[in-house]
């Protein structure tokens, strides 16, 4: 078959859609920042909305009945789509259902694709991106803040070594199967600038088929908002000695985890109008809940980081229902503070509070969970969250770089106290 992201050939003529199911990622990129309600932004990590697999499958529905040229169904985000791994293959199963001509494709960072290469063969996966941006755990210990292998957080050269010992072992699996393997790797400048060869010539020991060198897009609030995007000369200097080991990928348009259409021609007006749409529809998804940072239980008026407790509430016929009451942890536990706030908070789908800082966005973010920030009454709150998918709140401006106006920034590295 042709597939656009691999073969430039036909990326004029055969369309994809990139279904937004897996908001959940397994490891932190230090130039990563995952945003699941934003229109503004062209780069993988990004979507404008989150879909279960019921809400994807009417959507492709939808989409296909517009879009003759749709050949690829591919799953590549905002998370990573074996980080989530039931959303992401009930996705396959029910567009099999109904589209069984059109082909399945999948991009991951490979830390779970061995548990789940069967799976993806089964499901008659044919092409498959992996992102490998190290080979040499010391230049991964510098890309990656972290990895988390089942239960287990690991750090440092641990993290990046237990990475790249996964991504080696299932793109080894993908070959086998009969794949057409993909490799994905971001060019940092003054990281791993001096290392892409290495890792285009480890790769293409293992029978991969193509390379594709993507320039680093720096994003505010990331550890590496910092660096500069490489130079076009430098990128294609780079890409032809890669190319003595792999052929090169030099069409890509670094997509939206939420990209639909021919490669180059932005979301239209109605597939954004369709992608809200489906994201409103009713899902079997657990998380079901809107959290709320108030000090009375009237007004949205606490700061994510401040708050002695959230509110949850669930939509209940004609009316928002409060259900429950949890305590938030308690400051000053570091890391370990978010960890927890992501356990008791993992049934929700937003969390609503007068500010918030990176620190706990991203690591609920990680989970798929939305923050939203507002001041006025919470029923106006959950009902723009409930019925709107957060139309007319706005997002925190502690991730923006304005500031929110409570001393949050002192504790920029997510040492428990305040935002973080």
């Amino acid at each position: 078959m042709s597939h656009p992201c691999f073969e430039a050939d036909s990326h004029h003529s055969h369309a994809r859609v990139h279904l937004p199911v897996a908001p959940r990622c397994n490891v932190q990129c230090n130039f990563c920042s995952r945003n699941f309600d934003c229109v503004n932004e062209s780069r993988p990590g990004v979507s404008t909305a989150i879909l279960g697999p019921e809400q994807a499958s009417w959507y492709v529905d939808e989409l296909r009945a517009r879009e003759p040229r749709l050949s690829v169904i591919g799953i590549a985000g905002p998370g990573d789509p074996l980080a989530n791994p039931k959303e992401t293959l009930s996705t396959f199963d029910l567009t099999a259902e109904r589209h069984g001509d059109l082909h399945p494709c999948l991009s991951t960072n490979g830390m779970a694709l061995p548990e789940h290469i069967d799976a993806l063969l089964h499901r008659g996966v044919e092409h498959l991106t992996v992102t490998v941006n190290a080979v040499d755990p010391a230049i991964g210990a510098q890309i990656y803040s972290w990895v988390r292998d089942g239960g287990r957080v690991l750090r440092g050269e641990d993290g990046a070594r237990r990475l790249l010992l996964k991504q080696m072992a299932g793109i080894r699996a993908a070959v086998a199967g009969g794949m057409t393997v993909k490799i994905n790797c971001i060019l940092i400048p003054g990281i791993n600038d001096h290392h892409v060869v290495e890792v285009a010539r480890s790769v293409a020991e293992l029978g991969v088929h193509r390379f594709n060198l993507m320039p680093l897009i720096p994003v505010a609030g990331t550890p590496f908002s910092h660096l500069f995007e490489p130079e076009s000369a430098l990128v294609e200097r780079l890409r032809a000695e890669c190319e003595q080991f792999l052929p090169q990928m030099r069409h890509c348009q670094r997509c939206r985890a939420d990209a639909a259409g021919v490669l180059g021609e932005d979301n239209s007006f109605t597939t954004m109008r369709l992608l809200k749409e489906a994201s409103s529809m009713t899902s079997s998804s657990t998380q079901s809940y809107v959290a709320v940072a108030s000090i009375e239980g009237v007004f949205v008026n606490a700061h994510l980081g401040h708050t002695d407790k959230f509110l949850i509430y669930q939509e209940h016929d004609d009316h928002f229902e409060l259900i429950d009451v949890r305590p938030a942890p308690p400051v000053g536990s570091g890391d370990r503070r978010w960890q927890l706030l992501c356990d008791s908070l993992k049934d929700c789908r937003a969390v609503v509070a007068a500010e918030a800082g990176a620190t706990p966005i991203r690591a609920l973010g990680a989970l798929g969970i939305s923050v939203f920030a507002t001041e006025g009454p919470i029923e106006d709150a959950l009902e723009a969250v409930f019925n709107g998918n957060g139309q007319g709140l706005r997002q925190p401006k502690c991730t923006t770089g304005t500031g929110c106006g409570s001393s949050c920034g002192s504790g920029g590295g997510g040492g428990g106290m305040a935002c973080a």
